[in-house]
């Protein structure tokens, strides 16, 4: 289970265009056995499901009220399906 999340928020790579992807997936790589990803963008960033879901966590998607969304990935167990 996990017992709590690192935080990203890319909102602003994106709005300046840059590309987070790197800046998650150094996210990603750094987390413990126990931590989930908490993510803020300004899209739901679906093509980032697949990519996670591979690595084996399920996401969570939430819309904010300005726009933005909050998005957590948590680790599935070992052996578990994805979700959805």
């Amino acid at each position: 289970m996990t017992a709590r999340f690192v935080t990203l928020d890319v909102r602003e790579d994106l709005r300046q265009g840059r590309e987070p992807f790197p800046r998650i997936m150094a996210a990603v790589r750094n987390l413990g056995p126990d931590e989930g990803l908490e993510l803020y963008a300004t899209f739901e960033p679906r093509p980032l499901y697949g990519v996670m879901a591979e690595l084996g966590f399920d996401a969570a998607a939430e819309p904010l009220p300005e726009g933005d969304w909050r998005v957590r990935f948590v680790r599935r167990p070992a052996g578990a399906e994805p979700a959805g």
